[in-house]
């Protein structure tokens, strides 16, 4: 066989992508439960078949090669999309397992209070929750549901729309109660918000799903931009500024889709009329990654879902 038709062996990719992301031949040996010296002579192997060098080697560090360079590009994907096939084809004959991916706030503030409900009712199905603001390709990354948050206007043709999104100003009803009995400013009214720390995302990305939930743009469409609240008290998360508000220490513009459960408890309240509820032009959706569409338990998962976002839209005016 011509040497450059030959493919090359998946043993040696597997400690060169080691070597690559850990930048250490002692490290990858570790992970891949292989000793120093044989990391060492499958990557001389590699290069040989190469016909180049991938690392550059010293006694201090180890650096890749614009060929290693070039190599870990193709390598990496490759890799991490076999590793998901062999989990899925291992995870048919072991207990049925469905990944979900969505955002931090999404998962603390309604999906993970909603759960238990689901695990009863199908107490053989383990879950996993990969709760991040990265977007992971449904292709690559071992998922089966994604749960995501965007424009209307860029909800993917294959998405599920589960509901719309709503703001409110909402605090403790502790809080409100004393401003009720004089023992705090009042708060009757959105000017009155000028005595009052708001809770707000802490420097909010320019991106359009974002500046719809920040209180500068809310102030501005009541003519009040130039209102400056007691304090600032900033979080990087929702169910972050939602904790602190549902411990009176501020308001907060709460997505009521999310917290709509906190309010029916009395948790959490409007301290406003309907006319403070602003309707913004986001959706959430579901996803179903194409390799896991014919799965039952994928399919009793993101039917439940969508059942329980039903409820939501009926409980929510505007979702």
């Amino acid at each position: 066989m011509n040497p450059r038709h030959r493919p090359l062996s998946l043993t040696f990719l597997r400690a060169f992508e080691a070597v690559a992301r850990l930048l250490s031949f002692r490290l990858a040996g570790e992970e891949l439960f292989l000793t120093q010296s044989a990391i060492s002579r499958q990557i001389k192997g590699l290069e040989d078949e190469l016909g180049a060098q991938l690392f550059e080697r010293d006694t201090r560090q180890v650096a890749l090669t614009q060929a290693g360079a070039t190599l870990l590009r193709a390598v990496q994907p490759m890799l991490e999309r076999l590793d998901g096939s062999v989990r899925q084809i291992r995870s048919v004959k072991a207990r049925p397992r469905v990944a979900i991916t969505t955002f931090a706030s999404f998962a603390t503030l309604w999906l993970i209070p909603r759960l238990e409900a689901f695990q009863r009712a199908y107490p053989a199905l383990d879950i996993r929750i990969a709760a991040t603001d990265t977007l992971d390709d449904l292709e690559g990354h071992d998922i089966d549901l994604a749960l995501r948050y965007g424009r209307v206007a860029d909800r993917p043709a294959d998405a599920t729309t589960l509901f719309g999104d709503v703001l409110a100003p909402v605090v403790s009803p502790w809080l409100l109660d004393r401003a009720r009995r004089g023992e705090a400013p009042p708060l009757r009214e959105p000017a009155d918000l000028a005595g009052y720390t708001l809770l707000e995302i802490d420097d909010p990305p320019a991106t359009p799903s974002t500046v719809w939930r920040t209180w500068s743009h809310w102030l501005g469409q009541r003519a009040l931009g130039t209102l400056q609240p007691r304090n600032w008290l900033s979080f990087n998360y929702d169910h972050q500024r939602v904790q602190a508000a549902q411990a009176g220490q501020g308001v907060v513009l709460g997505r009521l889709p999310l917290i709509a459960d906190a309010l029916a408890r009395g948790e959490l309240v409007e301290p406003f009329d309907a006319a403070a509820r602003e309707p913004v032009p986001c959706a959430y959706w579901l996803m179903v990654a194409p390799a896991s569409a014919e799965r039952p338990e994928v399919r009793q998962l993101s039917d439940w879902l969508t059942a329980q976002a039903a409820e939501v839209r009926q409980r929510v005016p505007g979702a």
